[in-house]
């Protein structure tokens, strides 16, 4: 494997990066045999995602990175399945503003909202249009190596939603789902397995949404 300093660059090459491979299934589809965009899954957060890009960057340096997945919206007009962006230059924003996408500004937590009270206070705090977990450390590798980076992000939750659990509670250290602590408190509250269900939806929803977005952007690649 090359290093950093040996990576080489392929001149056309976009990467895509997810923190999770739910949020890429819709988009892993419709990219299925596109030269020049690869996908990377990075896990969830700031410290997975610099590990798993900096460990990309060893094996090849593309020409520009895409930072996707979902967001929590902190704008009360925002709705389940809007496309949302931080562009890195005019070219950029032209191409998402013509397939739908709307500019925004993000909040890069290092905890899942799960409140509405909780969206609210980032909001006033932060005046951040969205809220996700990655895309702020993602900016900072890319920026460290001189590569252009965009951020798109679909909503997943509105600003009025309240989760139907606090996964902030049954993550692993890691910050990956921990499905048996899930299991165990979906048994205690039986009750929740309709709302658990409904955010199911709504996430398959959001990201076949932001899939759609992905593909016709990189229709002008």
């Amino acid at each position: 494997m090359p290093n950093e300093a040996s990576a080489t660059a392929s001149p056309e090459s976009v990467l895509v990066c997810f923190a999770l491979k739910e949020e890429a299934a819709p988009f892993r589809k419709t990219a299925a045999g596109k030269s020049g965009v690869s996908l990377l899954i990075t896990g969830i957060g700031r410290g997975n995602s610099r590990r798993s890009l900096v460990n990309q960057f060893t094996q090849s340096t593309p020409h520009l990175v895409f930072t996707c997945g979902f967001a929590g919206g902190l704008d009360p007009v925002l709705k389940i399945g809007d496309v949302i962006f931080e562009p890195h230059d005019a070219s950029s924003r032209e191409k998402l503003l013509r397939v739908g996408a709307k500019p925004g500004k993000f909040f890069c937590a290092d905890r899942i909202a799960s409140t509405a009270a909780e969206k609210k206070k980032l909001r006033v705090d932060t005046g951040a249009d969205a809220v996700e977990m990655e895309s702020a450390e993602i900016h900072v590798v890319c920026r460290e190596r001189g590569i252009p980076c965009v951020t798109v992000r679909v909503i997943s939750d509105t600003a009025h939603d309240d989760m139907p659990l606090d996964f902030n509670q049954l993550s692993k250290p890691d910050m990956s789902l921990d499905y048996g602590k899930l299991a165990w408190a979906v048994a205690k509250s039986p009750g929740k397995i309709g709302a658990l269900l409904k955010l199911q939806k709504a996430t398959s929803f959001a990201a076949q949404k932001l899939a759609d977005v992905l593909h016709a952007v990189f229709q002008t690649f």
